[in-house]
């Protein structure tokens, strides 16, 4: 007979709005070994699994702290619910736990005080609209539907219930995945899978159970809109985001959203490994990114398979079309489909596509090395330069127009490139190579058809390093100390380092004559370079690695407003977006 061997979740604390599947490994018959979802449709062995989720009220009450959801609260901030913040934001653990928390928890108060004087609405426009502990609006809870939606199955009672002692155990639903809300906060969730007989519809054995640790609402990340660059002189008015809303400007977020490949326990020890799931980190990924209304998006890092059963997918509903690039996999050791790659979205009611170039750089490399290296250096040649990073560029057609009179129906071509340049800072020739051998490519499409360029991307590079400087300055100078490293020759000589796109970085026009920025924008930028201080921050690392450069001398691509910088203590996410228009 079929037999349940072992019942596992990914990660026992859940949180809500993440999608909860347990891992069964069944023994069959033959002693053969799966973890298919063994459903009375498709009964294996004559045998079928039947699942059931409940949660578990205790006769006491429990608060969550807000800072650390896996710590009961001790203590509740009043300002909170005098300023008519989400009340599960009120809760901390210590008082060591609220005052180490202060600098960015004034700021909530400060900012609902805010919102409430300028829309009146202060929860919605803080939080969006996501209820006070963190659930998405549009899932099911028992107060507001009386039939729970879970998992697959769309009908449930949610009136049964189970009295054990002193606890409540309420049936919330019965197939394998179950998505925790807003009612189970604070409780243990409990799951349950058995064997049945498919044809007398009776247990088989006993159940295997699994219990999690209380469910904790999704933590919400630091509000940011766009703010005007003052002293720009763009028509149309801001949105209540701060939103230019003219038919000429559009929006441009780049976004490096880490691969899960990538975030490992070993890599990230001092993240909660809740906080490091894929279904949780998911779900924030796509409610801010659909927040942000961006009419192009360029993301790094994304797995083939998350953008092709979820990126794709959920922001085809949000109006955007795709594209995406994968990287090479001449180094990659895993699976096909946890290989990254670039990916591209655009909303198809403002641009359409024209054309698709990719740049694989394992085999310019390959072109490099035939041309320019005897055969006997080849192989340490490639070895170094073998990355499997790519850039993906979309020539892009609008669909709006802010054009003068003379140029009355001439097409409104843009070229969008969206790259990850590799990462290891030991090779610092390979990412100058990598970005000279884009620009480049770059150079002949703007010289075939004379359109704007924008050039987005992770590029793992400082401001002031040779890579920065070659796309901000146009070349690099030849005394730079990045050109110190250069065993294969490739950079040599110097003076080949440039181009002629007129490349301004998107941030750096804060900086411009006649732009007027608040001192609190001023002190969150490298006076030296005009660039953010950081768009990663980690423990390892805090600096600037993310740019948007566009074509400066082009009057189509004037930048308008952009996302405000923020402070390393208000920091929500260890790789920062960039956004502007």
């Amino acid at each position: 007979m079929l037999s349940v061997l072992r019942v596992h979740l990914p990660s026992d604390i859940p949180i809500v709005g993440c999608d909860l599947t347990p891992y069964v490994l069944l023994k069959r018959l033959d002693k053969t070994l799966i973890s298919d979802d063994v459903t009375e449709l498709n009964p294996i062995d004559g045998h079928f699994l039947r699942y059931k989720w409940y949660r578990i009220e205790s006769d006491k009450n429990v608060a969550i702290c807000s800072i650390h959801p896996t710590e009961q609260a001790t203590l509740q901030c009043l300002g909170c619910l005098k300023a008519k913040l989400p009340v599960a934001k009120s809760y901390h653990c210590s008082t060591k736990c609220f005052s180490d928390a202060w600098q960015h928890h004034r700021v909530l108060h400060e900012r609902a005080a805010s919102s409430v004087n300028e829309n009146g609405n202060e929860e919605e426009e803080l939080f969006g609209r996501f209820n006070s502990t963190g659930s998405n609006a549009s899932l099911s809870t028992s107060q507001s539907n009386p039939n729970l939606a879970n998992g697959n199955t769309l009908v449930y009672p949610a009136a049964v219930t189970h009295r054990s002692g002193g606890e409540t155990w309420v049936e919330v639903g019965y197939s394998k995945l179950y998505t925790p809300t807003a009612d189970d906060v604070g409780h243990l969730l409990k799951f349950e899978c058995v064997v049945v007989d498919a044809e007398t519809k009776l247990a088989v054995g006993p159940p295997s159970t699994i219990l999690t640790s209380r469910v904790i609402p999704a933590p919400s990340p630091s509000p940011r809109r766009m703010i005007l660059v003052n002293g720009m002189d763009v028509p149309g008015n801001l949105d209540l985001d701060g939103r230019i809303l003219s038919a000429g400007t559009f929006t441009v977020l780049s976004y490096n959203i880490l691969s899960d490949a990538y975030a490992t326990n070993e890599l990230y020890s001092y993240c909660p490994t809740w906080a490091l799931s894929w279904p949780y980190r998911r779900q924030n990924l796509l409610r801010e990114i659909a927040a942000y209304r961006a009419d192009i998006v360029c993301l790094q890092e994304v797995q083939s398979d998350h953008f092709e059963e979820f990126f794709a997918p959920e922001l085809d509903k949000h109006g955007y079309q795709a594209m995406f690039k994968r990287k090479t996999a001449e180094v990659f050791v895993g699976s096909i489909n946890n290989i990254d790659g670039c990916a591209t979205f655009f909303r198809r009611d403002r641009f359409s596509h024209v054309k698709k170039y990719e740049v694989e750089f394992n085999k310019a490399a390959q072109s490099l090395t035939d041309a320019l290296l005897p055969s006997a250096q080849k192989k340490n040649a490639l070895n170094r330069l073998v990355k499997d990073n790519v850039a993906l560029i979309l020539v892009l057609e609008a669909k709006f127009s802010n054009q003068s009179i003379e140029n009355l129906g001439k097409r409104q071509l843009i070229c969008v490139a969206n790259t990850h340049i590799n990462v290891h800072q030991e090779l610092k020739d390979v990412k100058l190579w990598q970005v000279h051998t884009l620009l480049k490519g770059l150079e002949k499409i703007a010289a075939s058809a004379d359109i704007p360029m924008l050039v987005c991307g992770d590029f793992n590079s400082v401001p002031g390093s040779a890579p920065h400087a070659l796309l901000a300055m146009g070349k690099v100078d030849p005394l730079h100390p990045d050109l110190a490293i250069d065993p294969l020759g490739i950079l040599r000589p110097p003076a080949k380092l440039a181009h002629h796109l007129p490349l301004v970085s998107a941030y750096s026009s804060f900086a411009r004559p006649g732009v007027r920025l608040g001192l609190e924008q001023r002190r969150r930028m490298d006076s030296g370079t005009n660039e953010p201080l950081f768009t990663n921050c980690s423990r390892d690392f805090i600096g600037t690695h993310d740019y948007i450069f566009y074509s400066g001398k082009l009057e189509h691509c004037m930048f308008a407003s952009m996302l405000p910088l923020i402070v390393i203590f208000s920091c929500d996410s260890n790789l920062i977006r960039l956004l502007c228009s």
